[in-house]
């Protein structure tokens, strides 16, 4: 089991949604550090100032599609003397749109945040925890994951690196006997706004923030290797492998609505705010 209590827990996108309520939840399980990365300053320091009454926390302004900015927070921590136990990938943006409707710039801002910031974040964090042989890396990918969905298929694409960049991680440290873990979280639409619009069916309903905020710090404590909710999640691989495409489509699509979902769609969208977004 990982332990939180005396850790130092490193939370990007942690100045909303359910980054913040992980935030709260791992003080409250009395973590010696909370480090948010947020690209708002503003509201990280007002979460900050609200947190603050629970523990130890720290902000840096980092916007994660750039490398340098990853870089030069990373060397402001250790002049802190801050070494990350815990990291959560949690920052993400979404472009509910078809695919022809995006920009070059939608999909490579897509990209970076969402996908090859989260390898460089966990890239610098690694070496201490491989030499120290503890930590926990945590990546919030999304439901997109495991299943394609019309206006979003920026994202999706996002999401599946993720998951197969994160679960292939996972396996490596294994195979070196490693006592880093990995956990990849798989949420569907939760509801904190980035989804705005979004329908839903009773067999996949919108996760509060709470509950995935919940979920996600349980199941850091528990090493679990996913964390997927709802759980009618956990069924899309299971039907995927074994009905027929077209099956699969009329089913998921046509019967429980999951392809007309971001029909609707008025969440935080890249070509509204030029700002990162959170899970």
């Amino acid at each position: 089991m990982t332990k939180i209590k005396n850790s130092t827990v490193l939370i990007t996108g942690g100045a909303s949604g359910i980054g913040k309520l992980m935030g709260r939840k791992a003080l409250e399980q009395a973590a010696s550090h909370l480090i948010i990365w947020d690209i708002n300053e503003k509201q990280m320091l007002e979460t900050s100032a609200e947190l603050g009454k629970f523990g130890s926390v720290h902000t840096y302004r980092v916007n994660i599609a750039d490398l340098n900015d990853i870089n030069s927070a990373f060397e402001q921590m250790q002049s802190d003397g801050l070494t990350v136990d815990i990291l959560i990938n949690n920052a993400g943006i979404v472009e509910g749109s078809y695919f022809w409707e995006n920009t070059h710039e939608d999909i490579d801002k897509t990209i970076q945040i969402n996908t090859t910031a989260l390898m460089h974040i966990a890239l610098k964090c690694l070496p201490h925890m491989m030499a120290r042989n503890r930590g926990h890396i945590v990546n919030i990918s999304s439901a997109a994951s495991l299943v394609g969905n019309p206006k979003m298929a920026v994202y999706a694409a996002s999401k599946w690196a993720v998951t197969g960049w994160s679960e292939s991680l996972r396996l490596e440290l294994e195979q070196v006997n490693s006592n880093v873990k990995v956990t990849t979280v798989t949420p569907s639409y939760i509801g904190t706004g980035m989804f705005e619009g979004v329908k839903t069916h009773w067999i996949q309903p919108i996760v509060t923030p709470e509950k995935a905020a919940i979920l996600t710090i349980e199941g850091i404590r528990r090493n679990s290797v996913f964390v997927r909710m709802p759980k009618s999640v956990y069924l899309t691989p299971i039907l995927k492998g074994i009905l027929p495409t077209r099956w699969f489509d009329t089913l998921v699509g046509k019967y429980l609505g999951v392809y007309s979902s971001m029909n609707n769609f008025k969440g935080h969208s890249i070509k509204k705010e030029e700002k990162s977004t959170t899970e």
